[in-house]
This record gives C-alpha cells, structure tokens and sequence, in this order.
C-alpha cells in the first residue's frame, strides 16, 4: 500500500476514464499528493472532491486546462509545481476520444482535429513538465497511447498514425532525459473497459463488429481501466526505477506485440 509513499503525480486527462482510475491507484498505492487535470473545470472539481473524500490524508488538486495548448499546459504545470511542492510523475492520459473511421470516409477537414486531440496534448504536456522534472533531477513520465501504434487496424489510419507518434516520442525523451534522472514510458492497450469512450465506441456498428473479433482473441479476458491503472502505478514505482523508452501492450493476449 505504500510503494509510492511521498510521490507527487500530475494526472492529466485524470478527471474521467482510464485518467481518474490512474488517480485513484496513485493515491491508493501511498502518493502524498495528485494533481488531476481535464478541460472542464466543473467536472475535474467534482473528481479532486472524490478522490480527497476516499483519501482524506493525500492532497489533491485540479487545474482545468486543454494540454493541446501551450499557454494551459504550463498554467496547469505551474500549478502542478506551486501547489505540490515538486512533481515527481506525470501521467498523461489525454485524448482517444475519436471512434475508428476508414480513412476514406474520414473526413479531410477531420483529420487535423484527431492528431490535435491525441498526439499534440502529450507532447505539450511533457514539455510543459520537463522544466520541473529536470530541476528535480528525477521524475518519470507515463503516456497512454493505445495498441493501433503498433498494430495496423482497419479505421484506426489516423489515430494509429497518432499513437505510433506518441510511442516514438516518448522513446526519444526517454533517451533526453536520463541524464536527468527522468524515466519516460508508453502503456499501449487495446480494448479497455469501464469508460464512456469504450461505451461509445462499442455502439457504433463498424467498431462493434471489429472489436467483437478482438474481445474473443483477448483469452485472457478484456483489460479494464483499473487493471491498466495498476501497470501505470508499476511504472511510477521504484519497482520500474531500471524501465525507461518502453512501450509496453496490454491487451489479454489479442496481440504480442
């Protein structure tokens, strides 16, 4: 229960989904304090209350902020830093909104609007961050990104060309930052359960059938967004102090990727 006693974390994307399952686990696992991060600012209020009403003794913030734009992503980051003291684990879990499409009935003007919700947040949230990070002297960074970047599927052309970004990003400021002390990994799932963005994209009749096939190659069942929360708190542990430049899968068996 205390693996992560004393860590700070920011937690972007961390008022929903796969990100507040990600606060939650930090905070359960011994985190001192968290900073959860999501564009509207009634809902990431209601997040900070249920997190610090289950952990009474942790601090918890939020800082409302697209991290696709520069200007809110050092606001937040700066928050971050004044009101934590130090970060000392950035989780970005920004985007994948978007359900798949085949490219030739995805829209032209579409197209820019995917890579601006799922590359480009992740980038600028790091960049935001790495100044604290670097002042530090440790620190790690966790990206979600998702299994279409490294394996080709039928509607994921744009998003998967976003996720493999985010996997080669995240290589390369592994390599950047460990002179720093900075560790940087990528958590690529496939199908995870337990989000509105799981229930959106399943009542679509296109991804139905194509994620039905995957569901049934997952032979070691469906991951959920607790269980990927707890490969998130792995990777900010001690336990993972040797692990950088990796983009690790997982997905019950659909892929060895």
């Amino acid at each position: 229960m205390n693996q992560l006693q004393g860590l700070t974390a920011v937690v972007t994307g961390g008022t929903t989904g796969i990100g507040l399952a990600c606060a939650h686990a930090l905070l359960a696992a011994g985190a001192e304090s968290v900073l959860v991060n999501g564009r509207d600012a009634a809902r990431a209020e209601a997040a900070r209350k249920s997190l610090e009403c289950q952990f009474p003794h942790a601090r918890v913030l939020c800082a409302a902020g697209d991290m696709g734009h520069a200007e809110d992503a050092a606001r937040v980051m700066s928050a971050a830093h004044e009101g934590l003291g130090r970060i000392d684990a950035l989780v970005n879990s920004t985007g994948g909104t978007d359900v798949p499409k085949l490219l030739h009935e995805t829209a032209l003007e579409d197209i820019a609007g995917i890579l601006d919700r799922t590359l480009l947040p992740q980038l600028t949230s790091c960049r935001a961050a790495l100044p604290y990070l670097r002042t530090a002297g440790r620190g790690c960074v966790i990206n979600i990104a998702s299994d279409a970047a490294k394996l080709p599927t039928p509607g994921e052309a744009v998003i998967g060309a976003s996720m493999a970004g985010i996997v080669m990003f995240t290589r390369t400021l592994a390599i950047e930052g460990r002179r720093s002390g900075i560790r940087a990994n990528v958590v690529t799932p496939s199908m995870t359960t337990g989000t509105r963005h799981f229930d959106t994209v399943m009542a679509d009749p296109f991804c139905a059938k194509m994620f039905a096939k995957a569901e049934k190659m997952a032979a070691l069942g469906v991951v959920t967004k607790d269980e990927l929360a707890q490969l998130v708190v792995f990777l900010a542990s001690p336990a993972a102090a040797k692990i950088t430049g990796q983009a690790i899968s997982m997905n019950g068996g659909i892929s060895a990727l």
